[in-house]
């Protein structure tokens, strides 16, 4: 008779048990589930380089004048935006078009094979995740770093166009968002050549 009031007992127990343990559970898997949106995303602002001199007995050209002057509108748009990183490549036209902007925040540029985007890639999804990244690239080389980091695939920009900005956001999930729109100067239009050429 004893046990068989104790019975009713252990189980009210081993019930209440359990429904607070799964209580504490479900608390946990909301909590992470939230805390995922307050985590930082990884804001990467991506253009080719500026405008270069033509000269065709040399593959590693200065900026012309005219690309002087997008590099320091670069400056001055991006001065006091909160960059954290500079990317370029290993040619003078990208470095010369994040100069002003790297003197301006004090940032130093980070030099990357214009053939190792995905070394660019991996460097930015570790190294600077949850930061604001500026990269200066190539015609053929910025769609490919903005696919690689999970935006949508671009085709390789106009031989003659200079102008293009894109600004990927990247998030914890899902895919990242991609905004493009033209800065500084226009470039003239026309067709181009249509040769993927850094």
């Amino acid at each position: 008779m004893m046990q068989d009031s104790l019975e009713p007992r252990t189980r009210l127990r081993t019930i209440v048990v359990f429904s607070m343990l799964f209580a504490i559970l479900a608390a946990i898997a909301v909590f992470a589930y939230f805390a995922t949106f307050s985590r930082p995303v990884t804001t990467v602002i991506l253009v080719r380089h500026a405008e270069k001199n033509i000269e065709p007995n040399n593959s590693d050209p200065d900026l012309s004048p005219a690309g002087q002057a997008r590099a320091q509108e670069l400056a001055r748009m991006f001065g006091n935006s909160g960059i954290n990183a500079i990317y370029a490549t290993n040619y003078k036209r990208t470095q010369q078009t994040v100069k002003p902007l790297a003197d301006s925040t004090g940032v130093a540029v980070n030099i990357i094979d214009a053939k190792q985007t995905s070394e660019l890639v991996k460097q930015i999804l570790t190294t600077n995740r949850g930061q604001t990244v500026f990269v200066a690239g190539h015609n053929n080389t910025v769609p490919e770093a903005i696919e690689g980091l999970g935006g949508e695939r671009l085709p390789v920009i106009p031989e003659n166009e200079f102008d293009n900005m894109f600004i990927l956001t990247i998030y914890r999930f899902g895919k990242a968002k991609l905004v493009k729109f033209k800065y500084g100067a226009v470039s003239p239009t026309g067709g181009g050549t249509g040769t993927i050429t850094p």
